[in-house]
């Protein structure tokens, strides 16, 4: 029987009900704004839109329910050099299940993955095959959810990494799979650098990587790379200008409001789900939208997820991909460690780069989905996920279950 390791402390959801009556009574005190006539949501949320979300927020959506639902994963918490961890840590039926890690994004919880736990770690009670099964370990990233408070300044991506890589080991888990999406791409591959003896493979959907300035870096690209970096750099980024440059004056208004957190977050589903131009919960469901953005508010979240931003963007301005390369040389190697890149329709990873920056071993491209696939589309990532570690085992890199 798997025991539980010395420091890693079981965990339950319990929101007390005064939190969520102060809830209700704060989103029908709202203050609202006037609005251009005719407008849309060329300039933000609608005021229509997010009237009707917030009153059901306050009067439709179940939180008790999802709370029930959130807790039906064995959850637990632990405290690694001074940063408080929570995670979800869901271990297969079958004894020789693959262990892996999912790692959320921004703005994400730990509960993107729920539609994904069961058929990747019981493949056979969903109809696949038992030999494609996962131990999951599914944490909050530092600063988001109920892994907080932030122990302090410098937890970037690599800093979650060293992280990631030491609750692993806590676990007992001495070979292992990464899997994520948005600061999930970014951290994922941290661990693979720190831990590469430990790490089989890095299944990411999706990828930022940047132009270097390099001569030529733009030749040959092809039509659908060409798409996608006019995506990226028309991309309407002002949610990350403020959470990389002043995510602590954010937070205060986020952190009073519960209708300013659900605007911040829900134009993010609106702008980030496929396709753009429907509705949010056309992609991703009303209550799991709610999930999201109650767990960012009943945890005070805002302001510590957001500094992701802040230490990523001072590492990457002090990063040779945005130097000069005559100056700084050539780039780093990309690490040994197989990568695998899932992308969903609304994805702007170019492809050229993206094998600069990684090992890639395996690409696919999806003609639907977009940022949220785990939410939007989960048995197509479910698919490629199984298919990418199945194509390690056949290498021989199965990772050692413990």
């Amino acid at each position: 029987m798997h025991t539980t390791p010395q420091g890693v402390e079981p965990f339950r959801i319990a929101v007390p009900q005064a939190e969520l009556d102060d809830l209700t009574a704060r989103l029908a005190r709202t203050r609202w704004p006037d609005e251009l006539p005719g407008v849309g949501w060329s300039r933000g949320v609608p005021l229509s839109y997010l009237r009707e979300l917030a009153a059901y927020w306050g009067d439709g959506f179940d939180w008790r329910a999802r709370e029930a639902e959130l807790n039906a994963l064995p959850q637990f918490t632990t405290e690694i050099d001074g940063q408080r961890l929570h995670f979800a840590h869901i271990r297969s039926p079958e004894p020789d299940a693959t262990p892996l890690m999912l790692l959320h994004g921004w703005p994400g919880t730990f509960a993107d993955f729920l539609d994904v736990v069961g058929p990747l770690s019981d493949p056979a009670a969903h109809g696949g095959d038992p030999a494609d099964a996962f131990h999951l370990v599914v944490p909050s990233l530092p600063g988001f959810g109920f892994s907080t408070p932030l122990a302090g300044p410098g937890t970037g991506p690599a800093r979650m990494g060293e992280l990631m890589a030491a609750l692993m080991r806590r676990l007992g888990y001495e070979r292992y799979g990464v899997q994520g999406y948005d600061t999930g791409t970014w951290v994922g591959p941290e661990i693979a650098k720190l831990a590469p003896d430990a790490v089989t493979g890095v299944h990411l959907n999706g990828a930022i990587s940047f132009p270097t300035g390099a001569e030529g870096e733009f030749d040959g690209l092809s039509d659908a790379d060409r798409r996608r970096w006019e995506r990226m750099e028309n991309f309407n980024d002002g949610y990350l200008q403020c959470n990389s440059k002043r995510p602590q004056t954010v937070a205060y208004a986020l952190t009073d409001s519960p209708a300013g957190q659900l605007a911040w977050i829900v134009e993010k589903f609106k702008e980030l789900t496929h396709p753009e131009e429907g509705l949010p919960e056309e992609s991703v469901s009303r209550d799991r939208i709610l999930t999201t953005v109650a767990l960012y508010w009943l945890t005070g979240t805002a302001g510590s997820a957001a500094q992701v931003y802040y230490e990523a963007l001072a590492a990457v301005e002090a990063d040779w991909s945005w130097s000069d390369p005559a100056e700084h040389g050539a780039p780093p190697p990309a690490p040994a460690v197989p990568t695998a890149l899932l992308l969903s329709a609304h994805d702007v990873t170019v492809r050229p780069w993206a094998e600069r920056d990684h090992h890639v071993v395996r690409w696919t491209e999806l003609d639907a989905g977009g940022h949220f696939l785990a939410m939007e589309a989960p048995g197509a990532l479910v698919d490629d996920v199984r298919a990418f570690f199945r194509e390690l085992r056949g290498q021989g890199l199965r990772a050692t279950p413990q």
